[in-house]
């Protein structure tokens, strides 16, 4: 048996694999641990670990390893991986992030490998792209990325055949790439004006709270009902993802970019043209041929991914 962990900045989820395909036993979620000392998110994910084994009546010594997709970046200590994400790790924008911690980094890797003698650790866009390469809609593409648009914006890449990971396993943090001078837009990285401060879940409701959207969920629905405020700000904000998106196909020259996460897969049908639309018909050489298609493991990608890091 093995435990399967998605760590979000929103939500830690915890599930048991027993190898056998791709069923997932005594799935779990809740909020992601933010207060206290900076081994509450490591702790958190044993105690659910903990629970599931219960709930399926198995003993947690049975667990004998882990995959864990997990947002990032990540930064080494001793070799090991530590959290440094901006939607966990307040210290690292200071206070006017508003997270209820100076944590800079947030243990991983060390409390997990006392406990499992098989750890395997990714970043969540990594390890989502390799689900969709291997069970969702990136089968059979040697040149693709896996985009998730939530709390934050993740990317996993992959060219000529191969994952992308980089010096700290850290390839793919395009939501951070720089794209504004919009003073409204911090990031929880501490810049000012990349794409993930400009679009990301949790960037909107802070950017167009003044408007009355209290998340980016009353926006999205106020711009299907056609509000014209809405969909204006939603044009804008689709502008940027999709100049992100187009920045990465002509980088990387890629086929096919899946996307997931819970801001874009809610409302999938109403966002994909308008993303598809800064792609399509621009430099033709790069982009003929390219699309961009909804994640084949639909809203489970997270649960997948980390299930691709233990079969």
């Amino acid at each position: 048996m093995k435990a399967c962990i998605d760590i979000g900045g929103t939500k830690v989820a915890v599930s048991l694999s027993s190898g056998a395909g791709l069923e997932l036993l005594a799935r779990r979620s809740e909020p992601t641990a933010m207060t206290g000392s900076n081994d509450a998110l490591a702790r958190q994910v044993l105690r659910m670990v903990d629970a599931a084994c219960a709930e399926v009546g198995i003993a947690p010594e049975a667990v004998l390893g882990a995959g864990v997709s997990s947002c990032g970046p990540f930064t080494l200590r001793d070799g090991l991986v530590e959290v440094a994400a901006p939607n966990i790790c307040g210290g690292l924008a200071g206070p006017a992030r508003g997270l209820p911690n100076n944590w800079t980094s947030a243990l991983l890797e060390a409390p997990l490998r006392e406990r499992f003698s098989e750890l395997r650790i990714e970043n969540d866009g990594i390890a989502a792209l390799e689900a969709e390469r291997r069970w969702g809609a990136l089968q059979g593409f040697a040149h693709c990325a896996y985009v998730t648009w939530s709390t934050g914006i993740g990317v996993g890449l992959c060219v000529d055949g191969r994952v992308l990971r980089g010096k700290n396993g850290n390839a793919g943090h395009a939501g951070h790439m720089f794209v504004s001078d919009n003073k409204d837009a911090l990031c929880g990285c501490g810049n000012i004006g990349d794409v993930e401060a400009l679009v990301a879940g949790n960037a909107l409701p802070r950017r167009f709270a003044a408007l009355g959207y209290a998340d980016s969920a009353s926006l999205l629905i106020a711009a299907r009902a056609g509000d014209a405020g809405a969909v204006a700000t939603i044009d804008d904000v689709c502008r940027v993802m999709g100049r992100a998106l187009y920045n990465l196909v002509v980088t990387l020259d890629l086929q096919r970019i899946s996307l997931g996460g819970s801001v874009f897969w809610h409302h999938r049908d109403f966002l994909l043209p308008r993303l598809q639309a800064q792609i399509s018909g621009k430099l033709a050489a790069l982009t003929d041929g390219f699309l961009l298609v909804p994640a084949g493991l639909e809203d489970k990608v997270g649960d997948y991914a980390a299930l691709a890091l233990v079969l």
